[in-house]
């Protein structure tokens, strides 16, 4: 059947593709296949038939990645060495994928590009993301890339592979029943209006250099293949399961929420070591229910930038604000890897490979041009601060001055916003606020009740609150983050005195912060348990008032001391558990009453910053600490 889209005459058809797509390989493999045995006896690629025997070995190379390059005389070269241009053999290559399935079939190549002494890179060119491929079809795609494919020049380098492309088409379909013929989406219309128009050819340049194939390092893949690498990774393994029946060609691949909790293994498997548990700690809090936030995040990052894929830099960002740092390093780190490059005697060894420049062995880097060039990659600062190595961390551990112990301002911001939310949440659970509200009649008393009138005012009543007179305040709040505590875990008590009117009376059971140095002279450590006292005032430690001694649990102190220190007969205690009677009874021999906010009642993100909190050693450090402690997020 004749494709008025993409056939050229009754023998050549061609399928215009955007370089580095995944998407692309798969529909190229699928039409490939789809082609009745024998229907097509011919693969035109667009690469010079110098490349041919380096490329053809790269290809029964695969699933491991190399590079065919071509040294070149260019003498607007950056390194004054001429430069050169390469073909990435990249199984998410479109290209790579079509000869793979012709070397496969038995089928014919012809390499119909013009041979040329200086490869000039084409103009970058921004077309709509390939996601939606498999859904609109080829021939929609191309037709709606159609108004922004750029014109060639003409007499230009490109102008002249064109037409000389055109011509190798006509010759081949003299030879061949059926050629398919595989070229950039960019030059797909100027190939078929020469071939069509019959344009005149150029002669090719006469003797080029002879490419040669190389070993890549698996840490210069992300600047050579056009998807992840790790993504690569699962489209090559899909493609072995396909090629062995066990699975469908139609079904998609989830690759970002598969690197996502690749990456979260990965770290919880590094959680094993002592330098691994910070990371691992984060990884952990990966719950469902965060990866959907985190999804939900690199979405709506993907449709700001107008794409439908999400680039590493918004799964980067959105692993560092839902996560945090250390996660973010992880995800990087895991979608740079390429498992298929460590087979082989060398493993991971070969050249290094950025955009513009390729290094040999011997450190000898030279301007380097991809001949496959994708959709162009734009460059984005993402500041990370990964937690320190372990030597400067026991470095900083040593030199901590143990009598010198002051806060982090804007945490103290922070956690007493919180607490001062809290008693307003207990307020309002025990109506202590509650005004009483009547109709008008002869005095507003405190005020006209805007809601209460609004909802009668068919009757043309008005009506007026009257706030009760107070009956008690809240003084202590006390939060308990970890039931039953361990006291082995945390091992920290402290009580922290205000140093101006605005900050409670602090007392905490904690996590040691000499095991949580992030920095010169700052800890980092983990909240059990605390009490706020405000107003402030001064108080015996807690910990070491003779007053609460014989008490069972780290709880038990607190809330003590608590119920010691207050001179309102309530105190509020958020927990994760209901309060036991033992705590009840605690309660009532000093007097008071326990009010009980569950802990779920809070958001379990806010909960966990305000739980991690940071020491430093002397208010010297404050003018610096920001340089190491990470925002919250």
């Amino acid at each position: 059947m004749i494709n008025p889209v993409f056939d050229l005459s009754t023998r050549v058809t061609v399928l215009p593709v955007v370089h580095g797509s995944a998407f692309f390989a798969r529909e190229v493999r699928r039409r490939l296949q789809a082609e009745a045995a024998g229907a097509w006896d011919c693969l035109a690629v667009a690469l010079p038939p110098s490349f041919a025997a380096g490329v053809e070995e790269g290809v029964e190379g695969l699933p491991r990645v190399s590079v065919v390059i071509q040294d070149e005389d260019d003498a607007a070269s950056s390194d004054g060495r001429g430069g050169c241009s390469y073909v990435p053999i990249d199984p998410c290559q479109p290209l790579i994928e079509a000869l793979r399935v012709a070397q496969s079939a038995d089928v014919g190549r012809a390499w119909v590009d013009l041979e040329v002494a200086v490869w000039e890179t084409p103009v970058d060119l921004q077309l709509p993301d390939p996601y939606p491929l498999p859904t609109t079809g080829l021939e929609a795609f191309a037709a709606a890339c159609l108004p922004v494919l750029p014109t060639p020049v003409p007499g230009s380098q490109r102008d002249e592979r064109i037409r000389h492309m055109a011509y190798q088409l006509h010759l081949l379909e003299l030879e061949h029943e059926r050629v398919v013929f595989l070229c950039s989406l960019q030059d797909w219309p100027w190939v078929r209006a020469a071939f069509r128009s019959r344009a005149p050819y150029p002669e090719p340049f006469g003797r080029p250099r002879m490419p040669v194939l190389t070993e890549l390092a698996e840490d210069s893949l992300y600047f050579l293949m056009g998807e992840l690498p790790y993504l690569s990774f699962l489209y090559e393994h899909r493609r072995a399961e396909e090629v062995t029946g066990r699975l469908d060609a139609s079904e998609s691949i989830d690759g970002i929420k598969t690197l996502l909790i690749e990456a979260r293994d990965r770290a919880l498997h590094a959680g094993e070591t002592e330098v691994g548990r910070p990371l691992a700690e984060q990884a952990a809090s990966l719950t469902p229910q965060r990866l959907r936030v985190l999804l939900q995040y690199v979405r709506n990052r993907t449709l700001l930038d107008h794409r439908m894929t999400p680039q590493l830099y918004d799964l980067a960002l959105a692993a560092k604000q839902v996560i945090g740092d250390d996660y973010a390093l992880a995800l990087i780190d895991t979608a740079r890897q390429y498992p298929p490059q460590r087979i082989g005697p060398r493993g991971d060894k070969g050249a290094h490979l950025d955009f513009r420049q390729i290094t040999d062995d011997d450190g000898n880097a030279r301007d380097a041009r991809n001949r496959l060039a994708g959709v162009p990659r734009t460059w984005r600062n993402l500041q990370l601060r990964p937690t320190p190595p372990a030597p400067l961390r026991e470095q900083w551990r040593m030199e901590w001055d143990p009598f010198g112990q002051c806060s982090y301002p804007p945490e103290d911001t922070r956690i007493e916003n919180f607490q001062q939310h809290v008693r307003e949440q207990a307020r309002s659970l025990l109506g202590l606020d509650l005004p009483k509200v009547e109709k008008f009649s002869a005095s507003l008393k405190d005020g006209l009740d805007i809601r209460e009138t609004l909802r009668n005012w068919h009757t043309g009543e008005l009506y007026v609150r009257e706030l009760p007179p107070s009956r008690g305040n809240i003084e202590v709040v006390v939060m308990l983050f970890d039931v039953p505590a361990d006291p082995a875990t945390y091992t920290w008590r402290s009580t922290w005195y205000a140093e101006h009117e605005e900050e409670s009376t602090l007392s905490f059971f904690a996590t040691p912060h000499e095991e949580g140095i992030v920095g010169p002279g700052i800890g980092q450590s983990l909240y059990g348990g605390c009490m706020f006292i405000f107003p402030p005032k001064p108080i015996a430690d807690v910990w070491t008032d003779p007053r609460l001694q014989g008490l069972a649990s780290l709880e038990e102190r607190l809330l003590a001391g608590a119920c010691l220190h207050s001179k309102e007969r309530r105190v509020v205690v958020v927990s994760p558990q209901p309060l036991s009677p033992r705590w009840r009874r605690l309660a009532r021999e000093f007097r008071r009453q326990l009010v009980y906010l569950p802990l779920r009642r809070f958001s379990a993100d806010t909960v966990d910053r305000l739980r991690r909190f940071h020491v430093l050693n002397g208010r010297h450090v404050r003018s610096y600490a920001a340089r190491y402690i990470r925002p919250p997020r």
